[in-house]
């Protein structure tokens, strides 16, 4: 893991028509290391990583981000004109100036390659979520961001798409910020929590977060109960296809 800073926020807040949509934020971002975002909807999660991404204007605080920060950004939904259709090998070529190496290399890690000529309005959810993010990857990010990417997936879709983020933040050595509710998979796919409520109410380790009065008081015990028992450590490797390399021992 590198502590290569990416990207640091300091003291947020952003204000529309009155309303206080982020308080007094902060958060580091660093190269290797998988930060997530949580909090219920309305928490002003896409309003925070917009304005990181300079999409939305601070009213107070700064941002700073290395020279050159290539950003890969994993929207949270795609709308596409039905009458409008176009392949999935159409869509990633798209503004886009990759080497066809780099362009089938994402593919191929991200698993879209096999349905290339696929119409992109005929995927599934798990299927456009993976065409989201080898357009992310085809940006040669230092810094991705998924805004809910496990958005409407069952529960053995998020966990492979969690796997494949782990493993291309080991392949890429980027810093991955991640946007979720969805928490029993988050706390175990990430290397720290921060908690968003408009102002942060608790960051850190996702065991320490998942104790924290505040995360509480936000998702209640019942959560916290789902989120221990997804909870393990990374004490193995997979190999871009997903095949386990060393034996590994979870805790569940």
């Amino acid at each position: 893991m590198s502590d290569i800073l990416l990207l640091e926020a300091s003291g947020l807040s952003i204000y529309k028509q009155g309303r206080t949509l982020v308080d007094n934020a902060s958060l580091r971002l660093e190269a290797g290391k998988v930060v997530s975002l949580i909090g219920p909807n309305g928490a002003g999660k896409t309003t925070l990583v917009r304005a990181l991404m300079g999409l939305v204007e601070i009213n107070e605080g700064y941002i700073s981000a290395s020279k050159g920060l290539q950003i890969g950004y994993m929207p949270q939904k795609l709308n596409l004109d039905a009458s409008l259709p176009i392949s999935v090998k159409g869509f990633l070529s798209l503004n886009q100036n990759s080497n066809r190496e780099h362009f089938l290399h994402c593919a191929q890690i991200s698993d879209v390659d096999c349905i290339f000529s696929r119409p992109m309005q005929s995927l599934s959810g798990g299927e456009l979520q993976r065409v989201l993010l080898c357009r992310a990857l085809l940006k040669k990010p230092q810094l991705l961001i998924l805004d809910e990417p496990a958005q409407g997936l069952d529960v053995n879709g998020q966990a492979e798409l969690y796997q494949l983020i782990a493993q291309l933040r080991d392949e890429l050595n980027c810093g991955v910020l991640m946007v979720s509710h969805d928490l029993h998979f988050v706390m175990a796919a990430t290397d720290e929590v921060i908690c968003l409520n408009q102002h942060i109410c608790c960051h850190g380790h996702p065991e320490k977060v998942s104790a924290h009065p505040e995360y509480l008081k936000l998702f209640g015990h019942n959560q916290a109960s789902n989120v221990a028992l997804y909870t393990h450590r990374h004490d193995h490797q997979h190999g871009v296809h997903g095949e386990l390399i060393e034996n590994c021992n979870h805790k569940h």
